[in-house]
C-alpha cells in the first residue's frame, strides 16, 4: 500500500470535547505521524502521514469525531508524503 499525506481541517464543535487527543490516539493506532492541533477560529488541524488505509481511517473518523464532538465540515486534502515526521504529536493552539 502507498504512503500518503493528508491535511484535514475540521470544523463544528471540536475543540474542548477531547477530539485532539482521541485523533492523536488514532493515528497512532493506525501507525501514521504528523501532528494535530487547534485553530483560533475554532477548527482542528490534522497532517498526517503513513499507510493509505491508516489515512482513510482517520479522515473517516473525523467525520464523526470524539463522543462530545459535533462535526459540522471536514475538508481533507491528500498529496506526496514529505516524511518530515517521527511521531504523532498533538499541539497547542495555532
Amino acid at each position: 500500500m502507498a504512503i500518503k499525506r493528508v491535511h484535514i481541517y475540521v470544523s463544528g464543535r471540536v475543540q474542548g470535547v477531547w477530539f485532539r487527543a482521541t485523533a492523536q490516539g488514532i493515528a497512532i493506532d493506525e501507525n501514521l505521524t504528523g501532528w494535530v492541533r487547534n485553530l483560533r477560529d475554532s477548527r482542528v488541524e490534522i497532517v498526517a502521514e503513513g499507510e493509505e488505509t491508516g489515512l482513510q481511517a482517520l479522515v473517516k473518523w473525523c467525520h464523526i469525531g470524539s463522543d462530545a464532538a459535533e462535526v459540522s465540515d471536514v475538508d481533507d486534502t491528500w498529496s506526496d508524503p514529505t516524511f518530515e515526521f517521527g511521531a504523532f504529536l498533538s499541539g497547542e493552539t495555532a
